[in-house]
């Protein structure tokens, strides 16, 4: 397997080394372990920034950064004999499916889903593949790895076992256990080429490194007040007697709408009116063009359409279809979507940035965040 980080240029693969070093040698702020410390969100977001990656960990996605093309799914995790367990996907939303299956069935039913959530993500992002950036650590030294983030070949699942609550299963490529009250899927993570092996000097008194630049430094400190970039929540579903659906004729299904011939890809993305009360000016006015940026870095041309500026829409309004139904959510013409399957992924929602007039970002977001923003919001 070609490996991501060999193919980085030199000086920004030194700069990540010497900052992993930087950041593992402040250990003592948060442990008095012999092991380096590195959070998970600081890796991530090191990642991104050494190497001018994508991040993607503000998405429930698969992924936590992207770049080339290729998905990147970052672990930290103590190396201990280099071979051990890592969570690697959480099910609680889909427990419904699997609760009443029995054990060859239920493991069938988690490896399907967590193959729907690699294929979406790759489809999402525009990725050609999938791997994991492994950042373990063992006392005095931070060691990277990479390795393939495979989807489970369900054909091949064998040495199925129970174990209380835990369901072990192997695919020939890979171990897995599934926690059965916790719906969560682990993967034995067996360390393989060591692409980076760093010494760690762990500061004794990491406060007193850190008084020490304050006082060279305290002259030149300003702070800015915080920003958040300007967004809004929409649902990809409506709401019919209290429960979630994608209607039958219109929003996702627009193209089975009656009155004239449509084409497959028409769809639009609904626009409840309490945003436009709450949010007046976040679109420009219905019909006034747009440009969208999709989550791979592709651009639509887009207007808000229907009375009450309610629709978003591309222009020509199959692009949206096109993009979202066929090269996201892979469904065949005239598929009709139901919000099952949008649950099954584990997104049911996108949220649009605004960048400037007339330019903004879309990118989906998990199960549960349009509530939650309407929520903040009211």
């Amino acid at each position: 397997m070609s490996m991501f980080l060999t193919s980085q240029n030199k000086t920004d693969k030194q700069y990540y080394s010497d900052m992993l070093k930087c950041i593992g040698s402040l250990s003592r702020l948060f442990s008095e372990s012999k092991e380096p410390y590195i959070q998970y969100r600081i890796a991530e977001n090191l990642f991104c920034k050494s190497f001018n990656a994508k991040n993607l960990s503000r998405t429930d996605c698969s992924a936590d950064a992207s770049k080339d093309r290729v998905g990147i799914g970052i672990k930290t995790f103590l190396e201990v004999n280099g071979s051990t367990w890592q969570k690697v996907a959480e099910f609680n939303g889909d427990h419904g499916q699997f609760k009443s299956l029995g054990d060859k069935e239920k493991v069938k039913k988690v490896a399907n889903l967590r193959n729907i959530r690699i294929d979406t993500t790759k489809r999402i992002f525009d990725l050609d593949k999938m791997i994991y950036h492994c950042v373990t650590r063992k006392p005095g030294r931070i060691l990277v790895y990479e390795l393939p983030m495979d989807s489970i070949v369900v054909g091949d699942i064998k040495k199925i076992k129970k174990n209380k609550n835990i369901i072990s299963f192997d695919d020939g490529l890979n171990s897995y256990s599934f926690n059965i009250s916790k719906s969560t899927l682990y993967k034995r993570f067996n360390t393989g080429e060591l692409l980076l092996d760093l010494p760690v000097e762990i500061l004794d008194d990491p406060f007193d490194s850190l008084e020490k630049l304050l006082s060279t430094t305290q002259e030149s400190i300003s702070f800015s007040s915080i920003k958040k970039q300007e967004h809004i929540f929409l649902p990809l579903y409506s709401m019919k007697d209290g429960k979630k659906v994608v209607p039958d004729k219109s929003g996702l299904n627009q193209w089975k709408a009656s009155g004239r011939k449509r084409d497959y890809n028409e769809i639009y993305i609904p626009i409840p009116s309490w945003i436009h009360s709450k949010f007046p000016g976040f679109f420009p006015s219905r019909d006034t063009a747009f440009t969208l940026i999709l989550p791979n870095g592709k651009e639509m041309s887009a207007k808000l359409c229907q009375d009450g500026s309610k629709a978003l829409m591309s222009n020509p309004n199959s692009d949206l279809g096109k993009w979202l139904l066929r090269d996201v959510l892979n469904l065949k013409e005239g598929e009709v979507l139901n919000y099952d399957f949008l649950d099954n992924i584990g997104l049911d929602s996108v949220v649009i940035y605004k960048n400037n007039e007339g330019e903004y970002d879309i990118d989906f977001t998990a199960v549960g965040s349009y509530e939650d923003f309407k929520e903040e919001s009211y």
